[in-house]
């Protein structure tokens, strides 16, 4: 086998993974071994993270849709099925920003959503 010089490659290798480390405790962020298992564990996490972020806001923009839906008499299942009855195609984000900044814009959609439902689900 043919002998491999890595020289500056190597040390870049390395400069770069432990810049990836720095703040680290201890010997995370000094020794490259350490280093480059806290690196690899801190990347699972932030994957992991970038996931329950989006599964998060979702959580939260249901909680506002639902609480200025029951200000204006449905519940936020009978909001959703309303809106989708009626053909209004705004998503779960544009709702609960409407919700929290323009309560009367939400409350014109609401009633929209309320008169789309069938009288048996209104009740």
């Amino acid at each position: 086998m043919p002998r491999v010089k890595r020289g500056t490659v190597r040390r870049a290798k390395r400069k770069k993974l432990l810049a990836r480390a720095k703040g680290f405790y201890q010997t995370k962020s000094k020794l490259y071994r350490a280093a480059k298992q806290a690196v690899d564990t801190a990347g699972k996490y932030a994957y992991v993270g970038r996931k329950n972020k989006k599964r998060e806001y979702r959580r939260l923009w249901v909680v506002r849709i639902n609480a200025a839906a029951r200000e204006n008499g449905l519940t936020y299942s009978q909001l959703m099925r309303g809106l989708k009855v009626a053909g209004i195609t705004l998503d779960r984000k544009m709702l609960a920003d409407m919700a929290v900044t323009q309560s009367a814009a939400f409350a014109k959609v609401a009633a929209q959503a309320k008169a789309a439902l069938p009288a048996e689900a209104r009740a």
